[in-house]
């Protein structure tokens, strides 16, 4: 019998606290109807933003983990990958991607090893490569401007025009991926907006959507906003619905938290923000890149 359910590969770290990775990945995917299978690359006691945290490398483990999936014959309509626990668990990645991905399976590489124009503290230099070959492999990727620069080998920029913006997306294409998607964008045109941009090779469209800026700084919105992402276009959504959706949800969060007080930049409320991830998609937001 077939599995009612879409069922998604999350290869993710696991951090005891602090929203992010698969305690943001599994509930927000499930919440929207898909079934989540994790496969940790790491445990953490918190994620990497937080002095003294701890962190227990699992890619010994990788292999024989993945030969027993391998083995149960398990199949998926989407893989996604996020934090890696080593630089070489990129390797072991792109291997699951070619044994369990089909030619109708949705690939989604989130290279998840910067931000604030710097690697994460767990991050050798070494991941910049290995995720930039990691991305060949996949249909949509979901850098920040950070790790965007980074496998590009370009500055990290304080200001992007549209122009510019297209010219990255363009540039993040030629790694591989059909769609390339970059969060965190430092728009000229939008200054009070936090935007993100897509491509699609497909159609030759770019694509931007964003909402107003809140002044403040949340951990754990890029694997939100990347899988509201994944799970829409699951759902059959187009990229600028999904672009524009995956906006939504993390303004959504962000503005949910930011009116309670004393909740420090790692406690964002994404659990009172599940329930929108299950109505229709409303109106879109988003615009056509000339």
């Amino acid at each position: 019998m077939r599995n009612p359910l879409p069922r998604v590969a999350a290869i993710h770290d696991l951090s005891g606290y602090g929203r992010c990775s698969l305690t943001v990945v599994i509930p927000i995917l499930s919440t929207m109807g898909f079934e989540v299978c994790p496969l940790p690359t790491a445990v953490l006691s918190t994620h990497t933003a937080i002095e003294g945290f701890q962190l227990l490398d699992l890619t010994p483990q990788l292999p024989g983990f993945i030969q027993h999936w391998r083995d149960l014959g398990l199949k998926f309509d989407a893989v996604y990958s996020g934090f890696l626990g080593s630089a070489s668990q990129a390797a072991m990645v792109s291997e699951f991607i070619d044994t369990f991905s089909g030619p109708d399976c949705l690939v989604v590489v989130d290279p998840v090893m910067a931000d604030f124009g710097q690697l994460y503290a767990s991050m050798p230099p070494e991941m910049v490569g290995e995720m930039r070959q990691l991305s060949a492999k996949a249909h949509v990727i979901t850098p920040n401007i950070t790790e965007a620069a980074l496998m590009l080998e370009r500055p990290v920029p304080e200001s992007l025009t549209e122009a510019e913006v297209k010219g990255w997306l363009l540039a993040l294409a030629e790694l591989g991926p059909t769609m390339p998607v970059i969060t965190s964008l430092p728009l000229v045109s939008r200054p009070n907006q936090s935007s993100v941009a897509a491509y699609n090779k497909e159609d030759g469209r770019f694509w931007l959507a964003g909402r107003p800026y809140v002044p403040t700084q949340y951990h754990g919105t890029g694997d939100m906003f990347s899988s509201v992402l994944t799970g829409s276009l699951l759902q059959g959504d187009s990229l600028p619905v999904a672009l524009d959706r995956s906006a939504q949800f993390v303004a959504t969060a962000i503005r949910t938290t930011f009116g309670y007080s004393g909740l420090s930049h790692h406690e964002i409320l994404l659990e009172r923000s599940l329930p929108s991830l299950k109505t229709p998609p409303e109106s879109s937001g988003y615009d056509l890149l000339p």
